[in-house]
């Protein structure tokens, strides 16, 4: 894994997750764990967890800890929201941790060489009945042009995705 500063001036990546799309979460989270925000930018899914009663620990790569090279001493698990210009390193990166964690990713994350880790380690998916509207880099909300889900493991969400390859 690369350990190029990838999300520096990319604003692309900068969206922030309203409260609204970490509820459907929440009750798989034990208030006694402490959570890993790896991603967490402007610490919107932080301040809700503390909120909650969580301890959070906050990171993020502006603030000089990269996810993909940094890991900090005591956590029970992950929840972020990644940058999904980068969503293979993130979900790459949690199977190799091997800790629970959650990844709010766009639907097409089940497209592709992803599906390697999916199935060898499992995969848990809080589908989420509307369109995230997430805060944008100018601070404005938009609506979605993507659906998303909530792409788990070690959560005991419990139910599981059966995968199927075509033959040709």
């Amino acid at each position: 894994m690369s350990n190029q500063p990838l999300l520096t001036a990319n604003k692309v990546n900068d969206f922030q997750t309203p409260d609204i799309a970490v509820y459907p979460l929440l009750k798989y989270i034990p208030k006694d764990w402490t959570v890993w925000e790896c991603a967490c930018g402007k610490g919107n899914i932080a301040r809700l967890l503390e909120s909650r009663g969580n301890k959070v620990i906050a990171t993020d790569i502006k603030n000089g800890q990269d996810f993909l090279t940094y890991e900090p001493e005591n956590y029970d698990c992950v929840i972020t929201n990644p940058p999904y210009s980068i969503k293979d390193k993130f979900l790459k990166r949690c199977y190799l941790l091997d800790k629970p964690f959650a990844l709010l990713l766009p639907l097409t994350t089940f497209e592709g060489k992803r599906q390697y880790w999916m199935e060898k380690y499992g995969i848990e998916v809080i589908l989420l009945d509307k369109r995230v509207n997430f805060e944008t880099p100018s601070g404005n909300g938009t609506g979605s042009w993507f659906a998303t889900a909530w792409f788990t493991n070690g959560l005991n969400i419990g139910k599981q995705i059966t995968f199927g390859k075509l033959q040709c």
